[in-house]
């Protein structure tokens, strides 16, 4: 309700009016670009491409709400984005040259975000040459070269304009442009799986037992994911006094925030990646050979032994990404030795190495919480899944990305509600 009131409260705001229009316009345009068809493909081909489980490709249509197995214009959705700007951050750990620009302020973020614009338009190329030749070769009409090559540019060139309707969302819009149609993409399939969950309960594959027992289990990894996403831990920290001149400056008291999940959803997509790719390439052998026998049994949701297999493995998998990329995030080192250099202190530990040995077992409890948190919500769906004829493999994913946009929308939403009338009282 509290949500409700903020939206109702910024739409009286001529200001905000606009950007929430705008914003809305513009997931419009997304939505009508995803029911676009790529010229020359035949359609009933295409509907045999996608039966049964697909693996990876699975995820990739999770993000384009439906447009990757449709093979619209925006098949390639905003992933190769979304795989850029994850390269782009694991290289500023590995490359002082991305670590100097990290360190630049707001010309490095810049010259950081013109790189990945490139690599995202590189990615996007690679990947509508893989689709184009390789998967959907069969359901194009034409195969001669020049239909082929048309039919890549389109790809291509609807994932850059996704990242240039994702960057008019930053500037003239409402939360984070590239965020906000991933959620759209996610939003736009939940009536058909809520249609798919009513056809499964008519037809008697699900009882009403079941039914309920999901409604109260979706509406409580909610509950859960929303405390999760807020939750911090506060470390306080002392600031001592000094005097420079006739001023005296410090002496406050704050402290670092430091989020149970520190990882966001990028361990859970990391996992499913690692997890679906030998699935995937089942998809391009022989259904009867040794290998798609042995990955259908063991390492499959659908398998005898493999749904406990493979969520263990999903488990594992998510805990130690959730490490690994905290550990790229967070420096502890950096943030001791900015709070020494400006005279901050935690009350009873001191500065340096103590400070930083600190910080990493701080860190490290926490990462545990999160990363099971993590493990639970992403582990439950693919054993629901598995064990009942309601298909949410996808669930725990879904949820984690659309509660997170939504909590980051609104925050955003609210500072500059509270910036404005900040400026009003200054007038």
């Amino acid at each position: 309700m509290d949500m409700i009131r903020t939206v109702g409260k910024a739409f009286k705001i001529p200001e905000m009016r606009f950007k929430m229009i705008f914003t809305l316009l513009m997931l419009l345009v997304f939505r009508i670009g995803s029911n676009i068809p790529v010229p020359g493909i035949n359609r009933e081909t295409l509907s045999q491409v996608f039966t049964g489980d697909t693996g990876l490709f699975d995820l990739f249509d999770l993000f384009s709400g439906g447009s990757f197995s449709n093979f619209t214009i925006f098949a390639l959705s905003i992933t190769p984005y979304v795989t850029a700007s994850i390269i782009v951050q694991l290289l500023t750990v590995a490359f002082p040259y991305f670590q100097n620009l990290a360190k630049e302020g707001n010309e490095g973020r810049k010259k950081m975000a013109s790189i990945t614009r490139y690599m995202t338009v590189g990615l996007a190329f690679i990947q509508a040459i893989g689709l184009t030749v390789g998967l959907f070769r069969s359901a194009i009409i034409d195969q001669s070269a020049f239909s082929i090559i048309v039919i890549i540019l389109i790809l291509s060139a609807g994932t850059a304009f996704l990242m240039w309707l994702g960057e008019q969302i930053n500037e003239k819009g409402v939360g984070n442009g590239i965020s906000i149609i991933i959620f759209a993409g996610i939003i736009a399939r939940v009536p058909s799986g809520i249609r798919s969950i009513i056809t499964s309960y008519s037809e008697g594959d699900i009882s009403i037992v079941t039914l309920i027992l999901f409604v109260i289990f979706a509406v409580a990894v909610i509950v859960g994911i929303i405390e999760i996403q807020q939750g911090t831990r506060r470390i306080p920290v002392q600031y001592a006094k000094r005097v420079v001149g006739r001023k005296m400056y410090g002496g406050q008291a704050t402290h670092i925030p430091l989020k149970v999940n520190q990882a966001g959803v990028i361990p859970v997509i990391f996992a499913l990646s690692l997890l679906q790719f030998p699935l995937t390439i089942t998809y391009f052998l022989q259904s009867n050979s040794d290998f798609t026998a042995f990955v259908n049994k063991y390492l499959s949701v659908g398998g005898s032994p493999g749904v406990w297999i493979y969520s263990i493995l999903n488990i594992i998998l998510i805990l130690f990404f959730t490490y690994f990329y905290t550990t790229i995030t967070f420096n502890p080192v950096e943030v001791a030795n900015n709070m020494k250099a400006n005279g901050g202190f935690i009350p009873g530990i001191r500065p340096g190495k103590a400070t930083v040995e600190y910080l990493t077992k701080v860190m490290n409890r926490i990462c545990l919480v999160g990363g099971i948190f993590l493990a639970i919500v992403a582990t439950l769906p693919t054993l629901l899944s598995g064990l009942t004829a309601i298909d949410v493999r996808f669930g725990g994913t879904s949820l984690l990305i659309v509660v997170g946009v939504a909590l980051d929308t609104m925050k955003q939403i609210e500072s500059q509600m509270m910036m404005r009338n900040y400026k009003g009282f200054l007038k």
